[in-house]
């Protein structure tokens, strides 16, 4: 079956242009820095983004662990949005591998404030307060359904957090989304952060891989922190290569995928039961409400499976849909087709 795979933009299959770049790539042992694709890779993002350097890791997690690590010191705190992967979705790391608590805030769709984030600092308190070590923003933001944070209220919450001596982390996954939303380049909404990672293997479509940036001391740490964690990679540049094409073609693919997206939305939007709010609707992800079909989303999702269309439930009355380049407008009126189907029957 040629399924509709809207669990995530992880899901995509390399090019054939991919493919054979991969084939092809000229390697190294990268631990000892002699992979030249990948070397490559991160001179070229490195230029992207306008940073002094740039690393090759294998996931974002991995990538916004190791900016954590090396921002903060053990039994300091992490300010960030309520709903952000590195609280949510990395198993714990900032505890387990930097010995840091979080300070979790809710933002509006995602987004904090500078006056939000000011709230939840603890800078100059009593000695028994746990300090502030670092801020940390996601930008799009994943579970509010890809919503993008305006430059001037991350460069409002970068100027104040730095006025602090803090240094404020970009968990910027699908970074090159923003960048489309906001008519406007990676290296400006990077600009304010002291670093960023952001993922080759989301929106960008390369089976595998992550970056980091900052200042050209805090990546060389990086590197023995990735070494320490078993990031440590060979012939990688296998890998580095459907990454650099990654870089460069696909995120002129992702306007399609925002189209794809709001015309999807539109779409569950007039179905019956369904509840979602079409202004939050920026991106590639789409996250709608369930709870007046009088079905859950595990009902919905095993109806959509029968007819080859693959979503997830994010709770039991809440749907996300994710657009990439495998699915294309075709796949989205097969979707709401079947959604039709499911819930006005």
């Amino acid at each position: 079956m040629n399924w509709i795979d809207l669990r995530s933009d992880t899901v995509t299959k390399p090019t054939a242009t991919m493919r054979r770049a991969m084939a092809e790539a000229e390697v190294g042992d990268d631990v000892y820095g002699e992979d030249p694709t990948v070397n490559r890779l991160q001179e070229r993002a490195a230029e992207l983004f306008e940073k002094e350097a740039a690393l090759f890791v294998p996931t974002g997690s991995m990538g916004n662990q190791l900016c954590v690590k090396l921002h903060t010191k053990p039994g300091t705190e992490v300010v960030l949005e309520e709903r952000s992967h590195i609280y949510n979705y990395e198993m714990g790391g900032a505890a387990v591998f930097s010995g840091v608590t979080v300070r979790s805030v809710r933002g509006e769709n995602g987004r904090l404030t500078k006056d939000l984030v000011a709230g939840a600092i603890h800078s100059n308190a009593p000695y028994y307060v746990t300090p502030t070590s670092l801020v940390a923003l996601e930008n799009t933001h994943n579970m509010a359904g890809g919503s993008v944070l305006p430059l001037q209220i991350a460069e409002d919450i970068c100027e104040y957090a730095h006025s602090l001596n803090l240094p404020v982390h970009l968990d910027g996954a699908r970074i090159f989304n923003a960048s489309v939303a906001l008519e406007t380049t990676v290296a400006e909404i990077a600009r304010p952060f002291d670093s960023v990672m952001f993922c080759l293997s989301k929106g960008l479509g390369a089976p595998v891989g992550s970056m980091i940036l900052g200042k050209r001391e805090f990546i060389e740490e990086a590197k023995s922190w990735r070494k320490r964690l078993g990031g440590g990679m060979r012939q990688v540049g296998i890998l580095a290569a459907a990454g650099r094409l990654a870089l460069e073609e696909s995120p002129k693919l992702l306007p399609d995928d925002h189209a794809n997206a709001k015309r999807l939305a539109e779409g569950v939007a007039e179905l019956r039961g369904i509840r979602i709010d079409l202004e939050t609707v920026q991106t590639n992800i789409v996250i709608f409400d369930v709870a007046e079909t009088g079905k859950t989303t595990a009902q919905i999702s095993t109806g959509l499976k029968e007819h080859g269309v693959l979503a997830n439930g994010i709770s039991a009355h809440e749907m996300r849909m994710v657009t990439h380049y495998d699915v294309n407008r075709d796949g989205i009126e097969k979707t709401l087709k079947v959604m039709r189907t499911l819930l006005h029957n």
